[in-house]
């Protein structure tokens, strides 16, 4: 391809720049004449899948672990007393509390987090003192005492668990171009529903640990699961690759090629400041509220099949192990939906009524649930895995379609923070909706709200898919008054 075909390209510096070529700030805009090699995308783009997406995945599974195992702690070893709530003292209101303080750090330090990876350290780096930090918090729960420390804790949880996921999808998108993101994207963030899998499945084991070396089951949980994050730290930093134009396992052309692939409708890596008028727009354009509100209502449910699967499943008449381990089969499940959903969304161009048709499939299991006694247990149970296939597949075609209508390039980096911080209100409030003193009746305040929830995203995603359509058709512009194709 000859290089005066690309039109506008930013250039991104390498290894070895000057520091004023590296401070360079250009624009990355789009390339209509591009013409793209088919066979030689495809190889380039098993390669890149290959370098990092398997690691990522990998390091996001950790990252759900560490952030969920306090769930599985809650009801671990409770027939001895053993449990993380009775050792300290933690009323249940209390550990709504403490989930709620881990939500507000990771709602309020998505975007800041997002801008320091934009501007001032590069992404392997920056994901790696991340990493680092829960990691190190995790194995800290070891030794709390109190619940004070638990608070504590987990608020600090949230600050470093905050920038990791948006800064994955900030990541993403500087590698591959708008058509590919959400399979991507789902194949790092269905790690959550394999890591719900791999946590009760985990905590069922590590339950028999209970009294060994004189540490209660929940101890060994969090030891356990915290030292082999810390273990990745090195893996993430020494083989995470940044930009196209820093890989050094790509021949110079090849890094030209997939910049200029991405650009063909405008994305990659740019570090041009963005515009008062691109801020306000991505923050508070109705289309844009609209992608945060549809992803604040998946996160409710999300949120309360993370924290709550085991108490679900617990009040379902199983005792405490038993219950950390049937709550993997429905992880098992919503983890195959989401590949199959994401790939499908990608491959016709169609995440709004991908998403409709999953939360519809998670309003049906949650408001039977609802609705049915409390001890129609197997019922209750098979549910489970519609509100499973609901929440999490839903989940990454809503991410990715955030990145692929973003109101201009440059504010690419505060859109997926902003949406993925609606993760952190969505976990805030699932916290509160699942009553204790409903155990008996069947959760029916979660159930329902989680069933409301679910019509608002599939809704939410009808209404944008419409919207999209429409704005094609008039051919809007976006807000640098640049000619888009909004995807659907």
């Amino acid at each position: 391809m000859e290089k005066d075909q690309v039109a506008h390209m930013e250039k991104v510096p390498s290894e070895g720049s000057d520091s004023e070529q590296a401070q360079k700030e250009q624009i990355t805009t789009l390339n209509p004449a591009f013409v793209e090699d088919k066979k030689r995308s495809s190889r380039l783009r098993r390669k890149v899948d290959l370098r990092f997406l398997p690691l990522c995945a990998f390091v996001y599974l950790l990252n759900y672990l560490d952030r969920g195992n306090i769930g599985a702690a809650r009801i671990m070893n409770k027939e001895t007393g053993d449990d993380i709530l009775q050792v300290t003292n933690t009323t249940s209101q209390g550990y709504a509390v403490a989930i709620s303080v881990f939500s507000v750090a990771y709602a309020v330090f998505e975007v800041p987090s997002n801008l320091i990876m934009k501007r001032y350290v590069r992404p392997s780096l920056w994901l790696s003192i991340l990493l680092f930090g829960w990691g190190a918090v995790t194995v800290g729960f070891t030794g709390v005492q109190t619940y004070p420390q638990i608070v504590g804790l987990r608020f600090l949880i949230g600050v470093f668990e905050a920038g990791f996921y948006p800064g994955i999808i900030y990541f993403i998108t500087m590698w591959f171009p708008v058509e590919e993101r959400s399979l991507r994207i789902a194949l790092v963030g269905s790690s959550a529903s394999a890591a719900g899998a791999f946590n009760g499945a985990i905590a069922y084991g590590v339950g028999h640990l209970n009294g060994s070396a004189g540490l209660e089951g929940f101890r060994w949980l969090f030891l356990v699961e915290g030292i082999v994050t810390l273990m990745c730290v090195p893996l993430v930093l020494w083989f995470v690759p940044d930009y196209p134009a820093r890989a050094k396992w790509l021949s110079e052309d090849d890094k030209q090629y997939i910049q200029d692939r991405i650009a063909v409708r405008g994305g990659g890596y740019t570090k041009a400041h963005t515009s008062r008028k691109e801020i306000l727009t991505t923050i508070f354009h109705p289309r844009m509220v609209a992608h945060y509100f549809a992803y604040l209502c998946d996160m409710i449910p999300l949120g309360s099949m993370t924290f709550f699967a085991p108490t679900i499943v617990n009040g379902l008449g199983y005792d405490s192990l038993q219950a950390n381990l049937m709550t993997v089969p429905p992880w098992i499940f919503g983890y195959c939906v989401c590949l199959l959903l994401a790939w499908s969304a990608d491959t016709h161009n169609a995440r709004g009524w991908h998403v409709a048709a999953s939360s519809t499939v998670g309003f049906i299991g949650w408001l039977v649930q609802a609705v049915l006694p409390a001890d129609a247990y197997k019922a209750r149970y098979a549910m489970l895995f519609l509100c499973a296939a609901g929440a999490f597949p839903s989940a990454n075609p809503l991410s990715g379609w955030v990145t692929c209508n973003v109101p201009s390039i440059p504010a690419m980096a505060i859109a997926v923070a902003m949406n993925n911080s609606c993760a952190g209100v969505g976990s805030m409030i699932s916290q509160w909706v699942w009553l204790p003193e409903e155990a008996l009746t069947g959760y029916t305040t979660g159930n329902a709200v989680c069933a409301a929830c679910s019509a608002g995203a599939a809704l939410t995603a009808i209404g944008l898919r419409l919207w999209y359509g429409h704005l094609n058709r008039i051919g809007a512009r976006d807000a640098r008054g640049q000619q888009r194709v909004w995807l659907l």
